[in-house]
């Protein structure tokens, strides 16, 4: 038998570090999710929907809540950046990267079916599109988070639904009420019982 050369004491505890540093980033949630940041988000949201009201044509509405969701995502990114770094977490961990991944599909899927009902002229529908594959894109991302940010997406996906039973002229308010209330509501909440 061939003789082997025992691994060193210090060998031995760098690859069980290795090894349990896995195992609890595995175990662990994703818990980066801004609160403040939240807020901010929902006050853009509010007030998108009072511009995008005044706009006199479906383009203007449209570019208005474009904008708006290109600077809540700015801020969004901004404030759980910081929330990690405060936190000493990665946002490049298994779990972030399994959050990330899971909003990606819904939010590539809303802006594929955005760019579509554009196409043809049909804005009304995107409003519970954009309501529900958001609130799905939470859901499915809150699987490797706080259980708040599932309920952020029932929410949503609520919300979505309200959308679809209730005349189109009501958009802007659904809009209001996801983007704005319930990003400001949610956000309050996530400061005052996870942090940031």
């Amino acid at each position: 038998m061939p003789h082997r050369e025992p691994r060193s004491v210090s060998s031995q505890a760098a690859d069980n570090l290795v090894f349990i540093r896995s195992a609890m980033e595995r175990s662990s949630t994703f818990t980066a999710i801004p609160g403040a940041g939240g807020v901010v988000m929902g006050a853009i949201g509010l007030a998108a929907a009072g511009i995008a009201a005044g706009q006199p044509t479906g383009d203007g509405w449209l570019a208005t809540w474009l904008a708006s969701a290109v600077i809540a995502a700015g801020v969004g990114l901004f404030a759980m950046t910081r929330k990690a770094h405060a936190a000493g977490l990665s946002l490049t961990g298994v779990n972030a990267r399994r959050f990330a991944l899971g909003m990606a599909a819904p939010f590539v899927a809303g802006a594929a079916i955005t760019y579509e009902l554009w196409a043809v002229r049909n804005f009304t529908v995107m409003v519970p599109a954009w309501l529900l594959l958001y609130g799905a894109g939470l859901l499915t991302g809150g699987m490797f988070s706080v259980p708040i940010v599932r309920v952020i997406g029932i929410s949503f996906m609520a919300a979505g639904l309200g959308a679809i039973l209730t005349p189109h002229e009501w958009g802007n308010v659904w809009l209001a009420i996801g983007f704005g209330g319930l990003q400001v509501g949610f956000g309050i909440h996530i400061m005052r019982n996870h942090g940031g």
